[in-house]
């Protein structure tokens, strides 16, 4: 298999980002690497994209939250610049270890103090699993429309992803690819589309990373979700949804505000990823849920 690559679009979205961002590969003990882009320095903010995504996705995120944070955004294993791991992948447990284990190695390198986590989609649920495993000291955390939190996902976004969105997007080609995911139409909205579109067509990618994903994620039946944990978690935690959301029911979201001691909710006018839909409203939320003093 061909390495993966950094493609066009993202090479000249990091040379812009340059040099207040800086990418680096820190290979993990047991074997593996994992890209980070780090900004910044204070409070570490840890930033986990989506199925399919990369570090790079966070552009909007990274400048701003390094005014007063160190932030370091991780291509999750198997996804964007990072290998994969060896292990069992027989099982939605060992899925959830796939992804979770190397972002737990690589913190204990870089950030071993308190760290705030914020993850979309399939990042939620890694930063969700950080929460709950204990190794790293998760004091605040920020998921955005986040796997793991119920049972439920759509069928329709079930047979998406088991079509596989790295071969729809080979196969359709970067027009065909904006009809089926409409990016946001803004200017903002085209480049993360761009992107968007690249890193699904970039060679090299984990058929491993795919597998784990479909383990946590069948055709039929409960998605892989720690829902009668979520009262464990006593850190704050901010939860952001998307009204339109088609992937993960809004209804996902209420139930986990109640399960979990400290939660807030906050519903958008968007999609599956208001993160990047509605950064206007999503960033100073974020901003001012990350400075707000710690309860104990």
């Amino acid at each position: 298999m061909k390495a993966p690559s950094v493609g066009p679009v993202e090479a000249a979205l990091l040379a812009q980002l340059a040099p207040a961002v800086v990418a680096t590969v820190h290979w993990l003990p047991g074997g593996g690497a994992l890209r980070v882009l780090e900004a910044g320095a204070g409070p570490t903010v840890v930033l986990l994209h989506g199925r399919g995504g990369a570090a790079s996705q966070w552009f909007t995120y990274l400048t701003v939250l390094a005014r007063s944070h160190r932030v370091l955004a991780v291509d999750l294993p198997g996804f964007g610049m990072s290998s994969t791991p060896e292990g069992p992948l027989a099982t939605g447990e060992d899925a959830a270890a796939f992804f979770t284990a190397p972002i737990e190695a690589l913190l204990s390198q870089l950030a071993p103090g308190p760290v705030a986590v914020v993850g979309h989609s399939l990042g939620g649920l890694v930063a969700l699993e950080l929460a709950l495993r204990g190794r790293v000291p998760v004091e605040r955390l920020a998921l955005v429309d986040a796997m793991g939190l119920g049972p439920e996902m759509a069928r329709k976004a079930r047979l998406f992803f088991r079509a596989g969105p790295e071969r729809l997007a080979r196969s359709l080609g970067p027009w065909a690819w904006a009809q089926l995911m409409p990016p946001p139409p803004t200017p903002l909205g085209e480049r993360l589309g761009a992107l968007e579109y690249e890193l699904h067509t970039r060679p090299g990618a984990s058929p491993d990373a795919a597998r784990a994903f479909n383990r946590l994620v069948p055709v039929a039946g409960p998605v892989f979700h720690r829902a009668e944990k979520l009262d464990a978690i006593t850190a704050p935690v901010l939860l952001v949804w998307g009204e339109h959301e088609d992937t993960l029911p809004v209804s996902i979201a209420e139930q986990a505000a109640r399960r979990l001691p400290q939660a807030r909710l906050l519903r958008l006018d968007a999609g599956h990823s208001p993160h990047q839909e509605r950064p206007e409203r999503v960033l100073p939320e974020l901003k001012a849920f990350l400075a707000a003093p710690q309860e104990h």
